[in-house]
């Protein structure tokens, strides 16, 4: 019922920034908070920010102050602006979508690589 698609990645240097775009369609009503998980190779998938359908925001403690999750309501829009990325922060990044009932929907992802 909800399709997320991801976009944005690519490599870049450490210290350098870059702007994920995560576009939603389909019952898109019923989302009530989206966010961004990434996932290193042979960890786990951890969440790195996330924002409600009120506009609220919320950052792991390891991006607070480099990451900005944002949205443009009438694009159906959540953007992820990174900013001073590390090597370590080398991962597939996912866009997810909440809805009311609690159902989580996940996009293909898009891979950030930090490397000089």
């Amino acid at each position: 019922q909800v399709q997320l698609v991801e976009s944005g990645g690519g490599l870049v240097q450490p210290g350098g920034s870059l702007r994920l775009s995560c576009a939603a369609s389909g019952s898109i009503f019923r989302i009530n908070a989206m966010g961004w998980y990434r996932q290193a190779p042979g960890k786990e998938r951890e969440l790195v920010a996330t924002i409600t359908s009120g506009g609220s925001t919320n950052y792991a403690d390891s991006v607070k102050g480099r990451f900005t999750i944002s949205r443009d309501n009438a694009k159906n829009t959540v953007y992820l602006q990174m900013n001073s990325l590390k090597p370590e922060e080398t991962a597939v990044y996912y866009c997810n979508a909440k809805t009311l009932a609690g159902t989580m929907y996940w996009g293909q992802g898009t891979l950030v690589a930090v490397s000089s």
